[in-house]
């Protein structure tokens, strides 16, 4: 599992809501919200961030940091 993947799911436990929960609040489908906590290593950033926004945190490049 991925650092994101575990930070998503730690947090919405944290918060007390399912994973459809956070679907619905954020925006996003079940299905993105179940792929994200499995670590799915392709996932579009936008959707990431609407997900994280519910807990307080972005997703963002690193300065410097290659693509």
């Amino acid at each position: 599992m991925t650092t994101l993947a575990t930070y998503v799911k730690t947090k919405r436990k944290e918060f007390g809501l399912t994973q459809e929960d956070v679907s619905m609040k954020s925006g996003v489908g079940l299905r993105f919200v179940r792929e994200l906590e499995q670590g799915k290593q392709t996932l579009r950033m936008d959707k990431v961030n609407q997900v994280l926004y519910l807990f307080g945190a972005k997703l963002e490049p690193m300065e410097g940091e290659r693509l």
